[in-house]
């Protein structure tokens, strides 16, 4: 029976490889968004900032594991066996939850996960202890204060971060504004000795405190010389900051460079717990079970009470691990990239569509701002907006999502407040408190207007409510897979493993197909091009990549959806209605990208060739509604059962599915070569195939009343859709010929 258990715990373990990778992708975001947006350091040399800071973090942490050991439940009231369900199910749960949210690129909380994922299994595994033991209550074998301060932690660092950022921000920016290089000769002293004090100040808290070398009479020095040491740092690094000025070093670069160390080193120290805890408890578990022969059935935990560090050499494979992890996982960098485009300064590709929530709140706070902007008199409020000048902004590189201020704000800020949670011992999570303080700077310096509030609300809110989701997947998942364990035993436990490695293999050679393709890699290059760069040929090798793959997919769900009616097969009827929603989301994008498109051309291109490219979108978007008013009718036809077409019309759309699908192909052919050679005996053909269909619509009009009425009506409705669609497609051929064509 032993042996089962030790081969469990090196699975654990295995797993616990897997979620250091999955993990260090997710909480990236904490100590990088800042340096990536804003291009303070080539991306390799920020790689070996944060790396450094990883790996220091990892190796030299103590590694004390109390709250995978006694944190969430009771141990003295559980056995060993019905402990390592708890460790499984944890475990099982994690990987797979962490891989889910880092594939959709929303950041979450590893902290949260691994908390509400101890306590649903533990629940699950307490309730049916005390079905069978009556004298046992929840509250004996649940640590229920401790979740109860996690989710007030939640509540405190979501709210205070974005609210102390903000503020904060707003200072700043009216201080230096957006052309801060003329004043910072004058603050650059004290606001540089603020940024590395509090930066500082927090490795030495939040950083060191759990560090293996660091002993109890480190934490007495700090607690009685904590102010004369705060102090002594701000006057040394005020003059360090006004040397280094004089030097002609950059001081923001050194702010940045030492907060990113910073975070990767706090985070490396402080929340490895959330990825090998459960792992190394379970092994240190077995190790105690086997000194002490007991059986695995009846074995009590009670020695879980005391803390323990975790071993030197698993420690340090666990930081090469994270590094490995940082440097090369693609998944990093798409979380990475949420925040920042979220806290960009101009217009970006927006990654969030819209809500209602957050419609409605865009129309509230505008309603307000002009509600208090009527008490502000004129000369202070123009006074103010001259300081959020955006056209003074001084950007480090050409495509940097905002400005290298900011970037030290957002280090400070999260490095302060995380270091004020640990000391007011409030479990704050660094993801929640380091996404929240740059949404909060974003929004101070205005990067929220009126053309990108409404995405940038909507992404905030579906990123909170993924923490949120968190918890609850976690608490629900971790039960579930607990109680499976605990009645199935080993078949499930092994069962279930290689449900997980399956999922992950599967994840990634799924991400791996999913990357991003010529079209994505050509619009971020239109955005990042530098002033000198002629954007118009870009805008339209973009744009015709972008027009012939959707028409040819038009020309492809056509014929499916009218082959699919006459074979009355639902299944393909469900699945293009479903591609054809995908479409219009997709279709609505490429507006909302051909607009920040020609933001970047001429002044005196924008207006002509905006329109045309506004066009060839638009009727995109017609030719898709015609295609969505042939489906649904087409489906529901189908699903109710209702009697088939008679053979003559089976026959007619048969030859108009062939014959529109090669029209809009020939148009797909001619847009994406450019072969605009041809464009009229295209659209000669487009309009002498319309003009058949008409025909047939007209004559079946004409006939007299069909006993199959809603076979009738469901014939003639593809009949005047197909002749839209086709008078669509020819706009969207027009359309296209004429921006196409033009000349930068």
């Amino acid at each position: 029976m032993t042996t089962f258990y030790i081969i469990l715990v090196a699975m654990l373990l295995l797993l616990a490889l897997m979620d250091l990778f999955v993990g260090v992708s997710n909480d990236a975001v904490n100590f990088l968004s800042s340096a990536v947006g804003s291009k303070a350091f080539k991306y390799k040399t920020l790689m070996i900032f944060a790396a450094v800071g990883v790996f220091c973090g990892a190796t030299f942490s103590s590694g004390m594991m109390d709250i995978a050991r006694h944190g969430i439940y009771m141990p003295q009231y559980y056995t060993f066996a019905e402990l390592m369900c708890v460790y499984a199910a944890v475990m099982f749960t994690d990987v797979i939850l962490l891989d889910i949210f880092n594939s959709y690129g929303m950041p979450t909380s590893t902290t949260v996960s691994m908390v509400f994922e101890l306590l649903g299994a533990s629940v699950a595994i307490a309730s049916i202890k005390i079905l069978s033991d009556d004298t046992l209550e929840l509250g004996n074998l649940i640590n229920t204060s401790k979740a109860l301060t996690v989710i007030l932690g939640i509540f405190l660092s979501v709210a205070i971060a974005f609210v102390v950022g903000l503020a904060v921000q707003y200072v700043t920016r009216l201080v230096f504004s957006f052309g801060y290089k003329k004043y910072i000769r004058y603050f650059i002293g004290v606001f540089g000795s603020v940024s590395l004090t509090s930066i500082f100040y927090f490795i030495l808290i939040k950083g060191l405190k759990n560090m293996s070398f660091v002993g109890p009479g480190y934490k007495a020095f700090l607690a009685e010389n904590e102010t004369v040491l705060v102090a002594g740092m701000f006057v040394a690094f005020f003059i360090l900051c006004h040397l280094l000025h004089a030097v002609k070093v950059n001081v923001l670069k050194v702010i940045i460079a030492f907060g990113t160390f910073s975070l990767a080193l706090a985070f490396a120290g402080n929340d490895l717990v959330n990825f090998v805890g459960v792992p190394l408890t379970s092994l240190s578990s077995v190790q105690h079970l086997m000194a002490a022969g007991g059986n695995p059935q009846d074995f009590n935990m009670s020695f879980l009470l005391e803390s323990e560090p975790g071993q030197w050499y698993l420690l340090m494979v666990a930081g090469l691990t994270m590094v490995f992890s940082l440097v090369f996982s693609k998944k990093a960098r798409n979380v990475v990239k949420t925040s920042v485009s979220l806290a960009a300064q101009n217009s970006s590709e927006e990654i969030f569509g819209t809500n209602p929530v957050a419609r409605a709140l865009v129309r509230s706070s505008n309603g307000v701002v002009k509600f208090v902007t009527e008490f502000i008199p004129r000369k202070i409020s123009d006074k103010i907006n001259t300081r959020f000048n955006t056209k003074e902004m001084i950007l480090e590189e050409d495509g940097a999502a905002f400005d290298l201020l900011r970037a030290c704000v957002n280090l400070m800020l999260a490095s302060s407040l995380i270091a004020l949670g640990t000391s007011l011992k409030l479990p704050l999570s660094t993801t929640y408190v380091t996404f929240m303080v740059a949404m909060g700077t974003s929004l101070a310096d205005k990067a929220w207007n009126r053309e990108t509030a409404v995405y940038r609300i909507t992404g905030v809110l579906s990123v909170i409510g993924g923490w949120f989701l968190t918890a609850f997947a976690a608490f629900a998942s971790a039960s579930a897979v607990a109680t499976v364990l605990y009645f199935g035993g080993f078949p499930a436990i092994f069962g279930l493993f290689a449900v997980v490695i399956f999922v992950l293999i599967r994840s990634n050679l799924k991400y791996r197909e999913n990357k991003k393709g010529k079209a994505e890699e050509l619009f971020d290059n239109i955005l990042t091009a530098p002033p000198e760069t002629k954007i118009y040929p870009l805008i339209q090798e973009y744009s015709r990549g972008e027009w012939s793959e959707i028409l040819r997919w038009c020309a492809d769900c056509y014929e499916k959806l009218l082959i699919g009616l006459l074979r009355e097969d639902l299944g393909k009827l469900r699945s293009e209605n479903k591609q054809i929603k995908i479409l219009k989301k997709h279709v609505q994008r490429n507006r909302r990208h051909g607009t920040l498109c020609t933001e970047r051309l001429a002044q005196e291109d924008l207006v002509v060739k905006n329109f045309f490219l506004y066009q060839a979108n638009d009727f995109m978007g017609d030719a898709l509604f015609s295609l969505e008013q042939i489906s649904s009718p087409c489906k529901n036809h189908v699903d109710n059962g209702f009697n088939p077409m008679d053979n003559e019309k089976r026959k007619m759309l048969l030859r108009t599915a062939a014959h529109v699908k090669e029209r809009i192909e020939s148009v797909a052919g001619m847009v994406e070569t450019m072969d605009f050679g041809r464009y009229d005996q295209v659209r000669g053909q487009l309009r002498e195939e319309g003009s058949r269909i008409f025909a047939e619509r007209k004559a079946e009009m004409m006939k007299a009343g069909s006993e199959n009425i809603r076979a009738e009506i469901l014939y003639l409705t593809i009949l005047y859709e197909s002749w839209a669609l086709l008078d669509s497609v020819g706009s969207v051929a027009k359309a296209s010929r004429k921006f196409l064509t033009a000349k930068p």
